[in-house]
């Protein structure tokens, strides 16, 4: 294939098509067929795990397309990983920043959806499948695969999930894996089942996807380039079991759309005059645990001159029935008062600051390509400020100045502002 002229300028566009699910392996493939060097992929895997994976390729059909098969050979027996093993071998590995800083943040999700699920600290979750080694392989040879291929923006279809059941580490899980839904869950990402009763979309896959996209649906407007296919392992009995990434100059017609246009959701709420206060944080942690995106409280004088407050609650129309459910059973209310409304959220990414040497995640939200918003996970600032033996106050400034010094405009501000 020709010489890139977008590699590592971060100006390309990129479409991937999950149709048939995506996993590590698949989306490898894809890259790889649609460009990136093999020897680059190699070289950043050795970073990371150095003498312990082999990446080949391989030319295969499925139902009748031509497809790159991406093979993660690994040495045997590798020890199992907890999410702390691995954060400190990414530490260490020396991988460009971009390609760390996503590797990180891929793991730190599967980190993150593995210990809900299982109900354990995310530092001792143990990654069995996601950790081991073919799983470092192709989470590693993706990020250095996106990174080499210039790749800015990246849409993708709602990802194919499958059903049925499959065997894991754990033993026998349904599909969806609880992992990818908790995965999904987090993001507010789309999916569907799809037809076929097999996982179609692995963990790894799903917290890939997750990190690439910054938004979903239909191939947008694009002056192709090139195009890559990767094939997963299984023969479908009459789709090929694909995944593509279609890359090229974007063609900018109107603002790019949001991760989540104009997301329906509904307002619960209930003016409450005679509860005891102390009884509040209950009943809002309650709600959170539900799924409602928001619960607070409007002090309010209600008639006779009587204090009160208004409790609102934000949520989806899907859990509307048991929030009523929890404000009318645990508040002393009679009734509620509940309408629809329109939500749109601005599109949202996750990055990893290094504050002296100490990894902090940071949220950054976009408007229009811009980052309007820089906010600091928390539990990660206090624990940079414990390991560098400075104030919360100080460590939380130092993330935020270190996010902020990384948060680059995207093509479609830098155009803007450049009258282009």
């Amino acid at each position: 294939m020709s010489p890139r002229a977008g590699i590592g300028t971060g100006s390309t566009a990129a479409w991937f098509d999950c149709s048939a699910g995506a996993s590590g392996d698949m989306l490898l493939g894809a890259l790889l067929d649609a460009g990136a060097s093999l020897e680059t992929v190699q070289r950043a895997v050795d970073a990371a795990v150095p003498d312990s994976i082999r990446i080949r390729v391989g030319k295969v059909l499925r139902c009748g397309m031509s497809a790159t098969k991406a093979y993660v050979d690994t040495a045997p027996d590798p020890p199992h990983r907890t999410w702390s093993s691995l954060r400190d071998t990414l530490a260490r590995a020396a991988l460009p920043d971009p390609v760390r800083d996503r590797a990180y943040a891929v793991f730190a999700s599967l980190a993150e959806a593995e210990a809900a699920v299982h109900g354990t600290g995310v530092d001792d979750v143990h990654f069995h499948e996601v950790g081991a080694l073919d799983a470092i392989g192709d989470v590693v040879g993706v990020c250095a695969a996106f990174h080499e291929l210039g790749i800015g923006d990246a849409t993708a279809t709602p990802l194919v999930l499958g059903s049925g059941r499959t065997r894991t580490a754990h033993g026998e899980l349904p599909v969806p894996a609880p992992a990818v839904l908790r995965l999904l869950a987090d993001r507010g990402a789309p999916a569907r089942s799809g037809r076929f009763p097999y996982e179609m979309c692995t963990p790894t896959g799903a917290a890939l996807m997750l990190s690439l996209a910054s938004a979903w649906g239909a191939m947008p407007p694009l002056q192709v380039r090139d195009v890559g296919v990767g094939a997963g392992t299984r023969e479908l009995p009459d789709a090929p079991n694909v995944v593509r990434v279609v890359l090229g100059t974007a063609v900018h017609s109107a603002p790019p759309e949001p991760l989540n246009p104009a997301a329906e959701a509904a307002v619960v709420e209930a003016n409450v005059d005679d509860l005891d206060p102390r009884i509040w944080p209950h009943v809002l942690a309650g709600l959170m645990a539900l799924g409602a995106s928001d619960a607070w409280l409007t002090p309010v004088l209600m008639k006779k001159g009587r204090p009160a407050h208004t409790l609102s609650v934000l949520c989806t129309p899907g859990v509307v029935a048991a929030v009523r459910e929890l404000v009318v059973t645990e508040t002393s209310t009679i009734g509620t008062r509940e309408y629809r409304v329109g939500k749109r959220e601005l599109a949202r990414e996750t990055v990893t600051a290094s504050v002296d040497g100490a990894p902090v995640r940071v949220k950054l939200a976009r408007h229009r390509g811009r980052v309007v918003n820089v906010q600091p996970e928390y539990e990660d600032v206090v624990i940079a400020a414990a390991r560098l033996g400075v104030p919360v106050k100080t460590a939380l400034a130092r993330s935020i100045a270190a996010a902020e010094g990384r948060a680059q405009p995207t093509q479609d501000t830098q155009d803007e502002e450049s009258g282009r």
